[in-house]
């Protein structure tokens, strides 16, 4: 016989020895699970967390809702696998390292070389990703760790090579020059969702370029004027229709520009003075009239944010100062006519907050317009649009399917090179002597086409994205499991994954590029189900930051509530596409509720020892040995199972948590167990441990560990690999119908204790009650002693069938039960309770009285509203006669 549960759930002392029962099981690695051969699979490939810091509440949020979804799978018989990994966050990760040294060492990475540069990097990414994988196993997360993958390890080096050499033999890469969006902080290209936006207040200049040039402009950045090749109207424009076409030779300060003056009709009209200089180097937009006009393209600014050579006196300036310098000579030359304060939006890099310059660079791109004859002849852009379109991909909430598709409508050509050392290395040469670019999955030691050694790599490395967006497959063993287009081994078992879990503001960065390298290397999807939770904001719906202080570690809330806690708190209050709310109150609220449930397991567990197994409890002739409180229970634990069931399937985390909330703590706790104290029937013992299995079944996903350490007190198996909770046991033992009578016993003794409370009667004092019913009397009367023996403080009750007003009593008027509440009663409070009551009730009445008189409601709504608009009509007349009777009485 096994002791009884310890009185208090000590998670600390539990937690980790749990988690290691779980990995030495071997469970989670879904070839262990001695399933048959045709157990569907159900996969999900974590999120690589980025190993430059810890991991932060939004990382937590995601571990619990892909942890529920996968043990819940697991139970249900499904091959799950989740597979663990981290990302090498090449831009990040450099950036953190080249700062730690140029604080610890002022040193830069240019000072050390690309050698010894990679080798701090590597150091420092040893420890930080040890810290992560740590904190995710303490996050209760079930991966499958024998599968566990870096997007910079040997085998991804080798699929991204593959990839690459792949794209380019197909035209899908190619090397150009191209604007792009250059950090001269990071000295590297961003792609588009890669550019934040600041809020600022800048100035804008309306000026002329020489007195003789006869539209004048107006720039928030005079110094890129320098580069100016045309001037941009819309046709509507009267004011400069005279001049579309002409082409005009400037002396702009040394600088001579040639100026054309072109229509366009994304001009707009009211900004400015409706003209704008046409900057092609520095501008996207004015990049594209360029292509579409066929204008020169005259770079200013490089790539450290200096004005080039060939510019006279503003060579080697930064643009800022440049800016101030030509500032300066349009007012010395009266060329200035306006100078005022704008709003308007800085673009920066999000990684270190610097200044964007858009220039033009000498870059790899991915083609995402070029057709493709294995993809039906399109490219790999519209067939990323077609799926989403189709429904082969759906989105969670559905309304991120326009978010994804207008970003891809939208997309250019994905520029994938970056000019950093640390990540996966351009695998190009060049050579020297003839001029050959070779690409090849191997590093080469001669030139392909002359076989001259005089060759270099390509020095740039390949955008994060790039790498991360073949995580699905290159993760399951790709290309080593894909041959003639056929899958094998874990590629064939589990790809396409089953869901991509995830925050609702990567669609851009990552969802879509996933998508387009799947439809590209295995011409399929990567994934059915796009889930997008939101971010984790403070108590009062602010972002947290380190500045503001509300940051919550989730590490530290660990520790001081539990990982069962923070993961409840995560989970509970949160839907699809949501920013969700987190305070510490919440947690420990949570750490509160999870004390509780061990605390009713405790009881139960103790209570059913030595009873009968639940092969016996669930047999139809066990109907008859059942009191009015076990039917009840019944129904609602076969209701629960089926509502939380669909509610998972249908992602509904947090409606499926509130009802398991509202079920233990209220159902099962306030009303049945207390009931089973009092009127035992012979199975109330087998049933309530049969309940607390199926309840531990039901919340092992939200919260595995209580669950599984409870579930160990009692079982030899692990709750991890048990079987979901079957709902149609029940069946067996009640219909719906037959609980329908313990709620009318509930509401009963909800009244009476009400009617103590509204009163102030003292808690020791005894009352008397009368029950009058004509039509419930019987299912009252047997169950008299549960009625006055739950909290009601009842020294005696009388059940009847007829009765009238009871003096110096208290009335409370059910539907079709009449309740006096003898012994209990203050005249003078009583009489102004019914009075508030009785007006309560005219008023409802007077409402209902409105509709049935109005003859469009009545022509109108349904017979059946009606119906029971003129039974409530009918019942509020029945309660407002015996309440005036008895107010008669006092």
């Amino acid at each position: 016989m096994k002791k009884e549960l310890e009185k208090t759930y000590n998670f600390n002392a539990y937690e980790k020895h749990i988690y290691k029962k779980w990995e030495d099981s071997g469970y989670f690695n879904p070839d262990n699970l001695n399933l048959p051969e045709d157990a569907p699979s159900y996969t999900i490939i974590l999120p690589p967390p980025n190993i430059t810091d810890k991991l932060h509440l939004g990382h937590s949020s995601m571990l619990a809702i892909e942890d529920l979804m996968i043990r819940y799978k697991r139970m249900n018989g499904y091959r799950a696998l989740w597979v663990p990994g981290t990302d090498h966050a090449a831009i990040a990760t450099q950036n953190v390292v080249e700062k730690k040294l140029l604080k610890e060492e002022g040193l830069t990475r240019h000072d050390l070389g690309r050698e010894k540069l990679l080798e701090h990097v590597w150091e420092f990414l040893k420890g930080t990703q040890n810290t992560i994988l740590k904190q995710v196993k303490g996050m209760g997360a079930s991966l499958d760790w024998s599968r566990e993958a870096f997007t910079l390890d040997d085998k991804r080096v080798n699929a991204v090579r593959k990839i690459f050499v792949d794209m380019y033999k197909e035209g899908i890469i190619y090397r150009g020059e191209r604007i792009v969006n250059w950090c001269p902080r990071c000295s590297s290209t961003l792609v588009d969702d890669e550019v934040e936006y600041k809020e600022q207040t800048t100035k804008l200049y309306t000026f002329k370029y020489s007195e003789d040039f006869p539209i004048p402009i107006a720039t928030t950045r005079p110094e890129t004027k320098l580069g100016d090749t045309a001037v941009a109207v819309n046709p509507k424009d009267e004011r400069y229709r005279e001049f579309i076409g002409q082409t005009f030779k400037i002396d702009f300060f040394g600088k001579e520009l040639t100026i054309k003056v072109i229509a366009d009709w994304k001009t707009d009209m009211e900004f400015g003075t409706g003209a704008v200089g046409v900057t092609p180097a520095h501008s996207m937009v004015d990049w594209q009239m360029a292509e579409e006009h066929r204008l020169d393209i005259v770079k200013v600014i490089d790539e450290e944010g200096i004005i080039k050579e060939g510019f006279g006196e503003f060579s080697n300036k930064s643009a800022v100062e440049a800016r101030a310098m030509i500032v300066e000579k349009l007012k010395e030359n009266r060329l200035l006519i306006k100078e005022e304060e704008i709003e308007n939006n800085l673009s920066v890099c999000y990684r270190c907050d610097t200044g964007i310059e858009p220039l033009p660079s000498k870059q790899w791109f991915v083609a995402v317009d070029k057709k493709l004859r294995r993809l039906g002849n399109k490219s790999i852009k519209e067939k990323a649009i077609e799926v989403a379109e189709n429904k082969e991909i759906r989105f969670i909430p559905n309304r991120f399917t326009k978010t994804y598709l207008d970003w891809m409508n939208n997309l250019h050509d994905w520029c994938i090179s970056r000019q950093i050392w640390f990540g996966h290395r351009i695998p190009a040469w060049y050579c020297d002597d003839c001029g050959e670019v070779s690409v090849s999955e191997k590093d080469l030691e001669k030139c392909s086409k002359c076989k001259s050694t005089n060759i270099r790599q390509d020095e740039d490395s390949l955008d994060t994205w790039y790498s991360s967006g073949m995580w699905t497959f290159s993760t399951l063993g790709w290309p080593d499991t894909y041959k003639g287009n056929e899958k094998s081994g874990d590629l064939k078992k589990f790809h396409p994954t089953q869901v991509l879990e995830t925050g609702y503001e990567i669609i851009t960065l990552w969802v879509s590029r996933m998508i387009m390298m799947s439809l590209f290397a295995l011409e399929e999807i990567p994934f059915e189900n796009v889930y997008l939770h939101g971010m984790v904001l403070d108590g009062k719906g602010k972002k947290m930051s380190k500045s503001k202080g509300n940051g919550i570690d989730p590490l530290g809330m660990i520790s001081r509530f539990g990982t069962d806690a923070v993961r409840l708190s995560l989970l509970i209050g949160s839907t699809s596409g949501n920013d969700i709310r987190l305070s510490e109150e919440k947690i420990e609220g949570q750490r509160n509720f999870v004390n509780k449930l061990w605390n009713i397991s405790r009881y139960i567990l103790a209570f059913s020892e030595n009873k009968k197994g639940d092969g016996e409890l669930f047999a139809k002739d066990n109907r008859q040995k059942m009191t009015t409180s076990d039917k009840w229970i019944s129904v609602k634990v076969k209701k629960l199972i089926e509502e939380v069931t669909k509610d998972i399937e249908d992602y509904n985390f947090s409606a499926a948590g509130e009802k398991m909330k509202e079920f233990t703590w209220n159902d099962l706790a306030d009303w049945y167990i207390e009931a089973s104290k009092f009127s035992q029937s012979e199975i109330s013992g087998q049933l309530l441990r049969a309940i607390l299995s199926d309840l531990l079944k039901l919340w092992h996903p939200y919260l595995p560990f209580v669950t599984e350490k409870i579930w160990n007190h009692y079982n030899d198996n692990m709750l991890m690999v048990e079987v979901w909770a079957d709902k149609d046991k029940y069946e067996e033992l009640v219909g719906d119908s037959e609980s329908e009578d313990f709620e009318i016993i509930k509401d009963i003794i909800i009244a009476i204790r009400n009617v103590r409370a509204e009163n102030k009667v003292d808690v020791g004092k005894k009352i008397k009650v009368q029950i009058v019913s004509k039509t419930h009397s019987g299912k009252i009367e047997k169950n008299k002693e549960l009625i006055s023996k739950l909290r009601t403080g009842i020294e005696e009750i009388e059940v009847l069938e007829e009765g009238k007003a009871q003096e110096d009593a208290i009335v409370v008027a059910l539907k079709d039960i009449d309740i006096y509440i003898i012994g209990a009663i203050d005249k003078e409070k009583e009489k102004e309770r019914i009075k508030k009551e009785i007006d309560k009730l005219n008023k409802l009445k007077r409402v209902i009285e409105k509709k049935l008189d109005n003859e469009q409601f009545v022509s109108n709504a349904p017979k059946e509203i009606i119906k029971k608009e003129k039974i409530k009509k009918k019942e509020l007349a029945i309660k407002l006669e015996k309440l005036e009777e008895q107010i008669n009485i006092l």
